[in-house]
């Protein structure tokens, strides 16, 4: 399957890449870089590994680090994933839109 970013997966991907440069260091920062590509490795090979969102049809949510998730679409039947957005737990949950 391809992986397709959308344009808040990108906002969103360099938003938490920034705050890691300004707050905390560049070794996180790469951390970061590192557990990302490695999630979208195991996306690839198995979409559906990660849990399924209660609000809608073939969207899952997987944890990246302890503060950030990253939520995807699969699309089975043009054998596409839209990575939809990166989000902070830390934020309140009911301003997620997606």
């Amino acid at each position: 399957m391809q992986i397709r970013w959308t344009p808040t997966a990108r906002k969103t991907y360099f938003s938490v890449l920034d705050y890691l440069y300004e707050y905390w260091t560049v070794k996180e920062m790469h951390s970061f870089i590192e557990k990302v590509e490695h999630v979208l490795e195991l996306i690839k090979e198995n979409p559906n590994l990660f849990e399924v969102s209660r609000k809608k049809k073939n969207v899952r949510k997987c944890t990246i680090t302890p503060h950030n998730k990253l939520i995807y679409r699969v699309k089975p039947r043009k054998k596409e994933i839209d990575l939809i957005m990166f989000w902070d737990n830390r934020r309140n949950t009911t301003k997620l839109k997606y």
